[in-house]
């Protein structure tokens, strides 16, 4: 059974769609005479400080995703150099719903950086806009497609004339940025906020290294300061932690034989000594010398003066390139344009499925950190070696961390692993997010590639984590926002000198959720089955095999209103057990009647193309729910606990 036709299945008797019915792009007939006094009105989005609109096309129609744009809702459509905006009178209405709403996003908004693909309509023909691309024809509609899978189709039949075409000019002059400073995070005027419940250490100060090496009791490694103001190597962070036995002159000599100055420096330590390490390619491969000493200062650091396994991530795991080849044929086939290519690779879904390669690569990243894991857990030291030491060591070390150290299972554990092995060891978050256009740079989304890998533990060890799916797929959205710095640069380098500019920069840390989201969405990031008194290092034996995996529905098909499970799928067992563990909890006779709340689809708390007439909020009950062992009171909705649960 296809994956299309479990869904179809389970939606024969869905609600009735919330969008309301329009000609399509060649029909002739007329909009209702109400329809047209909606697209009439004045309309603008809620502008952020330093925020403004570059143009601005009226009576736009945006189709519903995959119905051959018969289908849609009707508003004002603008360009800013934050955000293309999209705003309509329904949205009013979804605000009174429980999906997530962004603070700094309205429901139909999306982030210029977010945006990869434009496609131009004009006539019969649909065109790929390119940078410098000039048009003089009238437009008829684009159809836009997202680095996060998501796909907008507009079209401006009843705009007036002209608007179409000032507007695609502005969106093709502002999404694709080629320079740093054209984003939007150095206009954006807003105070950063200075406290956070999920306070992050940043690994740009010696206080947050020590803490770590005292946490992990690292035997044999120290901090080193060299690095101060990066004179030796741009893309490390200013502290880095290297094998006691070298010296500073020792250091400098050395880091010029290694790409980029990147020497073996140290990621993670066992109580009984073993390291993990990561180091780039030599220089000259014909001259190891330099290499072969450090590699012996790795082996001196080893409470037993243990050989230390050296894993080349080159040999059987994927290349930037490859990656992103991989992520582009998944995105096509998750991702289709039409309801017609959408049927037709149904067909041969898992066939495409294979010939992307994505499952593969997960199941490699996955294996290869289960090797470094086990390797650790028997007190042998691991360095991962790759060419420049920046994207699959990211991803190999994270990986393995979290099979192995328990600390990293929390939401701040992640995030702190994530600011250690990513952010400050210098993973060039802006060339593989794409943040600024150059053809000379590879695109990748490696850091997709781990999301999913953690993704994959979750289901596997679901009481394991205090995250969720959601946190994650929140998390994936979040680097493309072009406002927080955390994945906005190359390196520490380019993040300080940014703050040094004549326009400095003010960093604000994407960890500070409370940002973008309120409470009530805040909670769907905390698992309920974890239980921080529980929690112990046990090292998780991950099953890597391809037909263990699966494909992480949410992230990648919740942009598929066709594949949406009304009333079922995971988010109603996750309310189920919030409501048993409150009941539980409050052991108490009167606690509060629950109810399903008939709007929660499968993708929830994303999709919103059928929410607002969905459901009347006043028929769902609100109710406390505590979190476990977790400090965060909030607010949610809850649901009836299933007979058969």
């Amino acid at each position: 059974m296809h994956r299309y036709e479990v869904a179809l299945m389970m939606n024969e008797n869905r609600l009735t769609n919330s969008f309301k019915s329009y000609v399509g792009w060649d029909d002739d007939e007329q909009i209702s005479s109400c329809e047209t006094s909606f697209i009439e009105q004045e309309f603008s989005p809620k502008l952020h400080p330093g925020e403004m609109i570059i143009a601005e096309a009226q009576s736009v129609l945006l189709f519903t995703p995959v119905n051959e744009q018969k289908t849609g809702i009707s508003g004002v459509l603008f360009v800013t150099n934050f955000r293309l905006s999209f705003v309509t009178s329904n949205e009013k209405h979804l605000k009174e719903t429980s999906y997530q709403e962004n603070l700094l996003l309205g429901q139909y908004d999306v982030c210029l950086s977010n945006i990869d693909i434009i496609y131009l309509l004009t006539g019969d023909k649909k065109k790929r806009l390119m940078i410098g691309h000039r048009f003089n024809d009238k437009v008829k509609g684009l159809h836009i497609i997202c680095k996060n899978m998501r796909t907008l189709s507009y079209s401006f039949k009843f705009s007036p004339l002209g608007h179409g075409k000032i507007l695609a000019n502005a969106l093709l002059h502002h999404a694709f940025p080629k320079r740093h400073q054209l984003l939007f995070a150095y206009d954006y005027s807003r105070e950063p906020n200075v406290q956070s419940r999920y306070s992050t250490p940043t690994f740009r100060c010696r206080d947050d290294w020590e803490k770590e090496l005292q946490r992990t009791k690292c035997f044999g490694w120290t901090l080193n300061s060299s690095n101060n103001k990066f004179r030796l190597s741009p893309s490390l962070p200013q502290y880095i932690v290297i094998g006691s036995a070298v010296i500073d002159t020792h250091l400098r000599i050395a880091m010029q034989h290694f790409r980029d100055g990147r020497l073996p420096t140290w990621c993670w330590s066992t109580v009984n000594g073993a390291t993990l390490s990561r180091k780039a390619d030599v220089v000259d491969p014909s001259n190891l010398t330099q290499e072969n000493a450090m590699l012996e200062i790795v082996r001196k650091s080893h409470p037993g003066l243990l050989r230390p396994f050296i894993m080349d991530l080159t040999k059987n795991l994927p290349s930037p390139k490859d990656v992103n080849q991989s992520f582009i044929k998944l995105r096509e086939l998750c991702a289709p344009e039409s309801a017609r290519q959408f049927w037709v690779q149904d067909n041969h879904f898992y066939s495409l499925l294979e010939a992307s390669k994505w499952l593969q690569y997960v199941s490699s990243c996955l294996s290869s950190a289960l090797t470094t894991a086990n390797k650790l857990s028997r007190n042998e030291s691991v360095v991962l070696q790759e060419r420049d030491g920046r994207d699959l060591c990211c991803v190999i070390s994270s990986l393995a961390q979290l099979m192995i150290d328990s600390h990293f299972r929390s939401i701040v554990g992640l995030q702190t692993l994530i600011q250690k092995e990513w952010v400050v060891m210098g993973h060039q978050f802006c060339t593989r997010l794409g943040h600024v256009n150059s053809t000379d740079s590879v695109k990748s989304p490696l850091l997709l590639l781990f999301l999913d890998c953690v993704w994959q533990l979750l289901q596997q060890f679901p009481s394991k984590f205090e995250f969720t799916e959601t946190y994650l797929t929140t998390l994936w959205d979040a680097s493309h926002v072009s406002i927080f710095d955390t994945f906005l640069f190359d390196c520490e380098r380019d993040r300080h000198c940014a703050t040094k500019d004549i326009s400095p920069l003010m960093l604000r840390s994407i960890w500070d959720w409370e940002e973008q989201f309120m409470d009530h969405d805040l909670i769907q990031f905390h698992n309920p089955l974890y239980n921080a008194s529980k929690v112990k290092d046990d090292l998780l034996k991950v099953s890597t095999e391809i037909s263990c995996l699966s494909i992480w529905t949410q992230c990648y098909y919740r942009f598929l209103p066709t594949l949406e499970i009304s009333n079922g799928g995971k988010p109603l067992e996750d309310f189920a057990v919030r409501a048993l563990i409150n009941m539980s909890d409050n052991d108490s006779k009167d606690t509060q009647e629950v109810c399903t709340p008939s709007n929660i689809g499968s993708f929830f708390p994303f999709t919103h193309w059928r929410s607002s007439n969905s459901v009347p909020p006043s028929t769902l009950t609100i109710s406390s729910l505590s979190l476990n062992t977790s400090d965060l009171q909030m607010e949610t909705s809850l649901v009836e606990i299933p007979e058969h649960l």
